[in-house]
Protein backbone atom coordinates (compact mmCIF):
# COMPACT_ATOMS: atom_id res chain seq x y z
CA UNK A 1 0.00 0.00 0.00
CA UNK A 2 2.89 2.92 0.74
CA UNK A 3 4.40 1.54 -1.77
CA UNK A 4 1.33 2.77 -4.26
CA UNK A 5 0.93 5.58 -2.35
CA UNK A 6 4.64 6.68 -3.36
CA UNK A 7 4.07 5.78 -7.04
CA UNK A 8 1.30 7.52 -7.26
CA UNK A 9 3.16 10.44 -5.04
CA UNK A 10 5.53 10.63 -7.18
CA UNK A 11 3.68 10.87 -10.80
CA UNK A 12 1.97 13.34 -9.58
CA UNK A 13 4.73 15.44 -8.75
CA UNK A 14 6.36 14.29 -12.11
CA UNK A 15 3.32 15.75 -13.65
CA UNK A 16 3.79 18.84 -12.10
CA UNK A 17 7.24 19.45 -12.66
CA UNK A 18 6.38 18.98 -16.65
CA UNK A 19 3.87 21.45 -16.34
CA UNK A 20 5.75 23.67 -14.71
CA UNK A 21 8.70 23.51 -17.33
CA UNK A 22 6.18 24.12 -19.87
CA UNK A 23 5.10 26.52 -18.46
CA UNK A 24 8.43 28.23 -18.15
CA UNK A 25 8.95 27.34 -22.05
CA UNK A 26 6.01 29.11 -22.66
CA UNK A 27 7.10 32.38 -21.33
CA UNK A 28 10.09 32.31 -23.12
CA UNK A 29 8.07 32.03 -26.36
CA UNK A 30 6.09 35.09 -25.39
CA UNK A 31 9.16 37.11 -24.87
CA UNK A 32 9.76 36.11 -28.14
CA UNK A 33 6.03 37.19 -29.49
CA UNK A 34 5.48 39.69 -28.17
CA UNK A 35 9.25 41.57 -27.70
CA UNK A 36 8.37 41.38 -31.58
CA UNK A 37 5.12 41.97 -32.11
CA UNK A 38 5.14 45.47 -29.83
CA UNK A 39 8.90 46.06 -30.49
CA UNK A 40 10.05 45.66 -27.14
CA UNK A 41 13.70 44.40 -28.08
CA UNK A 42 14.85 43.97 -24.16
CA UNK A 43 11.90 41.42 -23.78
CA UNK A 44 12.48 39.99 -27.39
CA UNK A 45 16.55 39.89 -26.16
CA UNK A 46 15.79 37.86 -23.16
CA UNK A 47 14.29 35.08 -25.45
CA UNK A 48 17.19 34.13 -27.20
CA UNK A 49 21.09 32.83 -25.62
CA UNK A 50 23.89 34.71 -26.76
CA UNK A 51 25.05 32.32 -28.79
CA UNK A 52 21.99 31.18 -30.67
CA UNK A 53 21.78 30.87 -34.70
CA UNK A 54 18.91 32.00 -36.69
CA UNK A 55 18.48 30.42 -40.37
CA UNK A 56 16.43 32.65 -41.65
CA UNK A 57 14.99 32.70 -45.90
CA UNK A 58 16.37 35.85 -47.50
CA UNK A 59 13.97 36.43 -50.84
CA UNK A 60 15.33 34.30 -53.34
CA UNK A 61 14.75 31.50 -50.76
CA UNK A 62 18.91 30.91 -49.55
CA UNK A 63 19.30 30.44 -45.68
CA UNK A 64 21.04 33.40 -44.24
CA UNK A 65 22.43 32.71 -40.79
CA UNK A 66 21.52 35.78 -38.11
CA UNK A 67 22.73 36.22 -34.30
CA UNK A 68 20.18 37.39 -31.97
CA UNK A 69 21.65 40.88 -31.59
CA UNK A 70 21.25 41.23 -35.52
CA UNK A 71 17.45 39.97 -35.59
CA UNK A 72 16.72 42.18 -32.10
CA UNK A 73 18.72 45.38 -34.12
CA UNK A 74 15.62 44.69 -36.88
CA UNK A 75 13.09 46.10 -34.15
CA UNK A 76 14.92 49.01 -33.21
CA UNK A 77 13.60 51.98 -35.25
CA UNK A 78 10.21 50.48 -34.99
CA UNK A 79 8.09 52.95 -32.00
CA UNK A 80 8.60 50.60 -28.50
CA UNK A 81 4.81 49.53 -27.60
CA UNK A 82 3.46 50.15 -30.99
CA UNK A 83 1.94 46.86 -31.99
CA UNK A 84 3.57 46.29 -35.65
CA UNK A 85 1.09 44.08 -36.91
CA UNK A 86 2.32 40.60 -35.90
CA UNK A 87 0.09 38.21 -34.30
CA UNK A 88 1.41 35.21 -32.65
CA UNK A 89 0.53 31.71 -30.63
CA UNK A 90 2.01 28.59 -29.50
CA UNK A 91 1.34 25.63 -31.26
CA UNK A 92 3.26 23.06 -29.17
CA UNK A 93 5.96 22.22 -26.87
CA UNK A 94 7.77 18.80 -26.90
CA UNK A 95 10.65 18.43 -23.80
CA UNK A 96 13.03 15.91 -23.53
CA UNK A 97 15.03 16.86 -20.40
CA UNK A 98 16.84 19.94 -20.67
CA UNK A 99 16.16 20.22 -24.06
CA UNK A 100 12.57 21.48 -26.30
CA UNK A 101 11.56 21.69 -29.33
CA UNK A 102 8.50 24.38 -29.96
CA UNK A 103 6.16 25.66 -32.82
CA UNK A 104 4.27 28.72 -33.16
CA UNK A 105 2.18 30.47 -35.86
CA UNK A 106 3.22 34.34 -36.55
CA UNK A 107 0.68 36.39 -38.82
CA UNK A 108 1.38 39.29 -40.67
CA UNK A 109 -1.88 40.97 -40.84
CA UNK A 110 -1.53 43.05 -42.96
CA UNK A 111 0.50 41.09 -45.50
CA UNK A 112 -1.83 38.45 -45.74
CA UNK A 113 1.30 35.87 -44.57
CA UNK A 114 1.60 33.32 -42.19
CA UNK A 115 4.88 31.80 -40.80
CA UNK A 116 5.21 28.72 -38.74
CA UNK A 117 8.55 29.70 -36.25
CA UNK A 118 10.13 26.21 -35.61
CA UNK A 119 12.63 26.52 -32.06
CA UNK A 120 15.07 24.34 -30.13
CA UNK A 121 15.35 25.50 -26.74
CA UNK A 122 17.54 24.48 -24.09
CA UNK A 123 17.55 24.64 -20.44
CA UNK A 124 20.60 27.06 -18.76
CA UNK A 125 21.32 28.59 -15.56
CA UNK A 126 18.98 32.05 -15.97
CA UNK A 127 16.44 29.74 -17.69
CA UNK A 128 14.73 28.57 -20.99
CA UNK A 129 16.41 30.26 -23.82
CA UNK A 130 15.73 30.01 -27.58
CA UNK A 131 19.66 28.58 -28.94
CA UNK A 132 17.93 27.80 -32.68
CA UNK A 133 14.74 29.33 -34.79
CA UNK A 134 13.98 28.94 -38.13
CA UNK A 135 10.45 29.67 -40.16
CA UNK A 136 8.50 29.18 -43.24
CA UNK A 137 6.17 31.19 -44.60
CA UNK A 138 3.06 31.20 -47.06
CA UNK A 139 0.09 33.27 -47.91
CA UNK A 140 -3.21 33.14 -45.37
CA UNK A 141 -6.51 34.44 -44.59
CA UNK A 142 -6.06 34.94 -41.62
CA UNK A 143 -6.63 38.04 -39.54
CA UNK A 144 -5.95 37.44 -35.70
CA UNK A 145 -9.87 36.99 -34.86
CA UNK A 146 -10.05 34.49 -32.56
CA UNK A 147 -13.03 31.85 -30.66
CA UNK A 148 -12.91 30.47 -27.63
CA UNK A 149 -14.08 27.40 -27.42
CA UNK A 150 -15.22 26.49 -23.82
CA UNK A 151 -15.06 22.77 -23.02
CA UNK A 152 -14.91 21.20 -19.82
CA UNK A 153 -12.73 19.24 -17.49
CA UNK A 154 -15.27 16.41 -16.15
CA UNK A 155 -14.70 13.04 -16.97
CA UNK A 156 -17.37 11.74 -15.29
CA UNK A 157 -21.28 11.86 -14.75
CA UNK A 158 -21.05 13.49 -11.17
CA UNK A 159 -19.83 11.90 -8.67
CA UNK A 160 -20.79 8.73 -10.21
CA UNK A 161 -17.72 6.27 -12.15
CA UNK A 162 -19.79 6.82 -15.95
CA UNK A 163 -17.90 8.08 -18.07
CA UNK A 164 -17.98 11.28 -20.25
CA UNK A 165 -16.64 13.75 -22.11
CA UNK A 166 -16.37 16.82 -24.03
CA UNK A 167 -18.53 15.92 -28.05
CA UNK A 168 -15.26 15.67 -30.11
CA UNK A 169 -17.67 15.87 -33.49
CA UNK A 170 -18.91 19.45 -32.08
CA UNK A 171 -15.51 20.36 -31.72
CA UNK A 172 -14.02 19.65 -35.07
CA UNK A 173 -17.51 20.46 -36.89
CA UNK A 174 -17.09 24.30 -35.36
CA UNK A 175 -13.26 24.54 -35.71
CA UNK A 176 -13.44 23.18 -39.42
CA UNK A 177 -15.57 26.00 -40.63
CA UNK A 178 -13.67 28.38 -38.59
CA UNK A 179 -10.25 27.76 -39.35
CA UNK A 180 -11.67 27.82 -42.83
CA UNK A 181 -12.77 31.42 -42.55
CA UNK A 182 -9.61 32.87 -41.07
CA UNK A 183 -10.15 32.32 -37.76
CA UNK A 184 -7.87 31.15 -35.01
CA UNK A 185 -9.53 29.19 -31.95
CA UNK A 186 -8.26 28.87 -28.51
CA UNK A 187 -9.38 26.48 -25.91
CA UNK A 188 -10.43 26.99 -22.19
CA UNK A 189 -11.77 24.70 -19.17
CA UNK A 190 -12.03 25.48 -15.58
CA UNK A 191 -8.93 23.76 -14.46
CA UNK A 192 -7.07 24.04 -17.97
CA UNK A 193 -4.74 21.28 -18.97
CA UNK A 194 -5.56 17.93 -20.99
CA UNK A 195 -9.75 17.07 -21.51
CA UNK A 196 -12.10 14.30 -22.15
CA UNK A 197 -13.63 13.47 -25.27
CA UNK A 198 -16.54 11.76 -26.36
CA UNK A 199 -18.12 10.60 -29.73
CA UNK A 200 -14.90 10.22 -31.59
CA UNK A 201 -16.09 8.68 -35.48
CA UNK A 202 -12.80 7.97 -37.33
CA UNK A 203 -14.66 7.31 -40.36
CA UNK A 204 -15.92 10.62 -40.62
CA UNK A 205 -12.90 12.85 -42.88
CA UNK A 206 -13.10 16.04 -40.88
CA UNK A 207 -13.17 14.08 -37.44
CA UNK A 208 -10.18 12.05 -38.66
CA UNK A 209 -8.42 15.22 -40.30
CA UNK A 210 -8.28 16.54 -36.94
CA UNK A 211 -7.43 13.67 -34.95
CA UNK A 212 -4.39 13.16 -36.67
CA UNK A 213 -3.39 16.73 -36.43
CA UNK A 214 -0.51 17.12 -33.99
CA UNK A 215 -1.26 20.57 -33.45
CA UNK A 216 -5.39 20.59 -32.59
CA UNK A 217 -4.45 17.70 -30.45
CA UNK A 218 -2.05 19.50 -28.46
CA UNK A 219 -4.39 22.47 -28.06
CA UNK A 220 -6.83 19.76 -26.30
CA UNK A 221 -4.24 18.16 -24.15
CA UNK A 222 -3.03 22.05 -23.27
CA UNK A 223 -6.24 24.12 -22.73
CA UNK A 224 -6.22 27.39 -21.60
CA UNK A 225 -7.37 28.35 -17.54
CA UNK A 226 -9.69 30.83 -17.32
CA UNK A 227 -6.31 33.10 -16.26
CA UNK A 228 -4.96 32.78 -19.38
CA UNK A 229 -7.45 33.18 -22.05
CA UNK A 230 -9.18 36.07 -19.74
CA UNK A 231 -5.91 37.71 -21.38
CA UNK A 232 -7.14 37.83 -25.01
CA UNK A 233 -9.87 39.30 -26.76
CA UNK A 234 -12.55 37.29 -28.48
CA UNK A 235 -14.73 38.05 -30.86
CA UNK A 236 -17.30 35.11 -29.69
CA UNK A 237 -16.88 32.15 -27.40
CA UNK A 238 -18.31 29.20 -28.22
CA UNK A 239 -19.88 26.17 -25.76
CA UNK A 240 -19.17 22.64 -26.51
CA UNK A 241 -21.88 19.78 -25.61
CA UNK A 242 -21.65 16.43 -24.14
CA UNK A 243 -22.12 15.18 -20.75
CA UNK A 244 -19.28 16.49 -19.37
CA UNK A 245 -20.70 20.06 -20.36
CA UNK A 246 -23.49 19.45 -17.71
CA UNK A 247 -21.25 19.77 -14.01
CA UNK A 248 -18.25 22.26 -13.93
CA UNK A 249 -18.48 24.72 -16.83
CA UNK A 250 -21.73 26.05 -15.75
CA UNK A 251 -20.54 26.53 -12.52
CA UNK A 252 -17.29 28.32 -13.45
CA UNK A 253 -17.34 31.85 -12.23
CA UNK A 254 -14.27 33.00 -14.29
CA UNK A 255 -15.47 31.45 -17.52
CA UNK A 256 -18.90 33.28 -16.79
CA UNK A 257 -16.74 36.60 -16.44
CA UNK A 258 -15.00 35.80 -19.71
CA UNK A 259 -18.28 35.17 -21.72
CA UNK A 260 -20.17 38.02 -20.41
CA UNK A 261 -17.20 40.07 -20.91
CA UNK A 262 -16.64 38.99 -24.86
CA UNK A 263 -20.43 39.72 -25.16
CA UNK A 264 -21.07 43.33 -23.85
CA UNK A 265 -17.25 44.76 -23.73
CA UNK A 266 -16.33 43.07 -26.78
CA UNK A 267 -19.76 43.41 -28.42
CA UNK A 268 -18.87 40.06 -28.89
CA UNK A 269 -21.07 36.67 -29.55
CA UNK A 270 -22.45 33.76 -27.27
CA UNK A 271 -22.96 30.67 -28.65
CA UNK A 272 -23.88 26.74 -27.57
CA UNK A 273 -24.81 23.41 -29.19
CA UNK A 274 -26.25 20.62 -27.64
CA UNK A 275 -25.83 20.06 -23.49
CA UNK A 276 -23.43 22.59 -24.04
CA UNK A 277 -26.71 24.78 -23.49
CA UNK A 278 -26.19 23.92 -20.28
CA UNK A 279 -23.23 26.62 -19.77
CA UNK A 280 -24.75 29.66 -20.69
CA UNK A 281 -27.48 29.25 -17.69
CA UNK A 282 -26.08 31.02 -15.19
CA UNK A 283 -24.73 34.24 -16.97
CA UNK A 284 -26.34 36.87 -16.49
CA UNK A 285 -25.93 40.77 -18.19
CA UNK A 286 -24.28 43.83 -16.02
CA UNK A 287 -28.27 44.92 -15.14
CA UNK A 288 -28.41 41.35 -13.11
CA UNK A 289 -30.81 39.76 -15.40
CA UNK A 290 -30.27 36.22 -17.04
CA UNK A 291 -29.00 36.71 -20.39
CA UNK A 292 -31.51 34.03 -21.68
CA UNK A 293 -34.43 36.38 -20.04
CA UNK A 294 -36.47 37.07 -23.32
CA UNK A 295 -34.72 35.24 -25.63
CA UNK A 296 -34.85 32.09 -28.31
CA UNK A 297 -32.55 29.30 -26.88
CA UNK A 298 -32.09 25.98 -28.48
CA UNK A 299 -29.97 22.95 -26.62
CA UNK A 300 -30.60 19.30 -25.91
CA UNK A 301 -34.02 19.11 -24.66
CA UNK A 302 -35.27 17.72 -21.80
CA UNK A 303 -38.15 15.77 -23.46
CA UNK A 304 -34.92 13.68 -25.39
CA UNK A 305 -33.40 13.01 -21.79
CA UNK A 306 -33.88 9.22 -20.43
CA UNK A 307 -34.67 10.71 -16.70
CA UNK A 308 -34.82 7.21 -15.97
CA UNK A 309 -30.86 6.86 -17.26
CA UNK A 310 -28.05 6.58 -14.30
CA UNK A 311 -25.64 9.16 -16.18
CA UNK A 312 -29.04 11.62 -16.74
CA UNK A 313 -29.83 11.30 -13.16
CA UNK A 314 -26.66 12.83 -11.84
CA UNK A 315 -27.28 16.07 -13.84
CA UNK A 316 -27.34 18.97 -11.34
CA UNK A 317 -30.31 20.44 -13.60
CA UNK A 318 -32.26 20.00 -16.76
CA UNK A 319 -31.72 22.50 -19.38
CA UNK A 320 -35.04 23.46 -21.10
CA UNK A 321 -36.48 23.50 -17.48
CA UNK A 322 -33.73 25.96 -16.28
CA UNK A 323 -33.98 27.91 -19.38
CA UNK A 324 -38.13 28.51 -19.26
CA UNK A 325 -37.69 29.57 -15.64
CA UNK A 326 -35.50 32.01 -15.79
CA UNK A 327 -37.30 33.53 -18.68
CA UNK A 328 -35.76 32.33 -22.03
CA UNK A 329 -37.97 30.71 -24.87
CA UNK A 330 -36.94 27.39 -25.61
CA UNK A 331 -37.18 25.96 -29.49
CA UNK A 332 -36.37 22.85 -30.32
CA UNK A 333 -37.21 20.53 -33.46
CA UNK A 334 -37.14 16.68 -34.08
CA UNK A 335 -34.30 14.54 -33.17
CA UNK A 336 -31.42 14.43 -35.59
CA UNK A 337 -32.53 17.51 -37.03
CA UNK A 338 -30.05 20.65 -37.50
CA UNK A 339 -31.85 23.53 -35.67
CA UNK A 340 -30.27 26.55 -34.74
CA UNK A 341 -31.52 29.56 -33.01
CA UNK A 342 -30.17 32.80 -33.64
CA UNK A 343 -31.40 36.42 -31.12
CA UNK A 344 -29.08 38.89 -31.40
CA UNK A 345 -25.79 37.83 -30.61
CA UNK A 346 -26.75 35.03 -28.90
CA UNK A 347 -26.46 31.47 -30.86
CA UNK A 348 -27.44 28.16 -29.94
CA UNK A 349 -28.16 24.98 -31.23
CA UNK A 350 -29.93 21.61 -30.96
CA UNK A 351 -27.20 18.48 -31.53
CA UNK A 352 -24.20 17.97 -32.75
CA UNK A 353 -25.44 17.96 -36.17
CA UNK A 354 -26.38 21.85 -35.68
CA UNK A 355 -22.35 22.14 -34.69
CA UNK A 356 -21.24 23.36 -38.19
CA UNK A 357 -24.44 25.19 -38.54
CA UNK A 358 -23.58 27.13 -35.21
CA UNK A 359 -20.06 28.55 -36.52
CA UNK A 360 -21.65 29.13 -40.12
CA UNK A 361 -23.84 31.95 -38.53
CA UNK A 362 -21.26 32.98 -35.48
CA UNK A 363 -19.03 33.62 -38.95
CA UNK A 364 -22.21 35.65 -40.73
CA UNK A 365 -22.97 37.93 -37.87
CA UNK A 366 -18.84 38.75 -37.52
CA UNK A 367 -18.64 39.46 -41.14
CA UNK A 368 -21.73 41.37 -41.35
CA UNK A 369 -20.52 43.26 -38.00
CA UNK A 370 -16.74 44.79 -39.63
Amino acid sequence: MKKAIALVLFMCLQFVSAQNERAAIEATLLNYINGSSYNQTTQLKSAFAEDATLYLKRKGGQMKIVSPETYVGWFNKATPGKFNGRVGKVLSIDIEGDIATAKAEILFTTRGTRYVDLFLLNKKTAGWKIISKTASGKATNKKGNSILFIVSNSHFYGDSKISTGNSYSEIVNAYDEFIKAGYTVDFVSPKGGAISLSYINTSDQTGKKYLYDEDFMYSLKHTKTPKEASLKEYKAVYYVGGGSAMFDVPVNKEIQHIAMNVYEKNNGIISAVCHGTAGIVNLKTSNGEYLVKGKRVNGYPDEYENLKAPHVKEFPFLIKKTIVSRGGDFKFSSRNTVHVEVDGRLITGQNYLSSRLVAKKIIELLEVGK
